[in-house]
């Protein structure tokens, strides 16, 4: 029964404390393109001088749209609706669900059956969770993608 109750108060914990460090998260990984595309980088020739424009304006350049704006702009967009409408959908729906676990006096991962509602809340919640993950590892995935068309320019 020790471990038991060990397990409910870590799984309290873990979610007070995801829902205070996300948005956190979320703001950083919104900021961080923006300052991705003001750093960005002027290609160099092997004599040292310039070959292209450094900075926002090489960032938003024709030539950059595709290996560069494109998977910047993803990542920056994929990390505002986290931010601003994912995440905080997933946090109200977790603060339904401890609601609804007190008008049931069952936990929302107890073993079925559980109330209409709380079905309804677990849907969501799997729901909202899924599709961060899922827009985090777009995310990733275009952070690579950036990282080595940037690890290209190397000389």
């Amino acid at each position: 029964m020790e471990l038991s109750l060990d397990h409910q108060s870590f799984r309290a914990q873990f979610a007070s404390l995801q829902a205070a460090i996300f948005p956190i998260y979320f703001g950083l990984q919104t900021a961080l393109p923006v300052l991705l595309a003001l750093t960005y980088p002027a290609a160099r020739s092997s004599t040292g001088f310039s070959q292209s424009q450094s900075g926002f304006s090489g960032f938003l350049a024709e030539q950059n749209r595709y290996d560069v704006l494109a998977p910047i702009a993803m990542v920056f967009a994929i990390n505002v609706a986290n931010l601003t409408y994912v995440g905080p959908e997933t946090n109200k729906t977790m603060r339904l669900r401890k609601h609804q676990e007190t008008r049931d006096g069952k936990k929302s991962y107890d073993p079925p059956p559980h109330s209409r509602e709380m079905q309804r809340l677990n849907k969501r919640f799997g729901m909202m969770h899924g599709i961060s993950a899922s827009l985090n590892l777009v995310a990733l995935a275009a952070t690579i993608y950036y990282g080595v068309v940037l690890s290209e320019r190397l000389q």
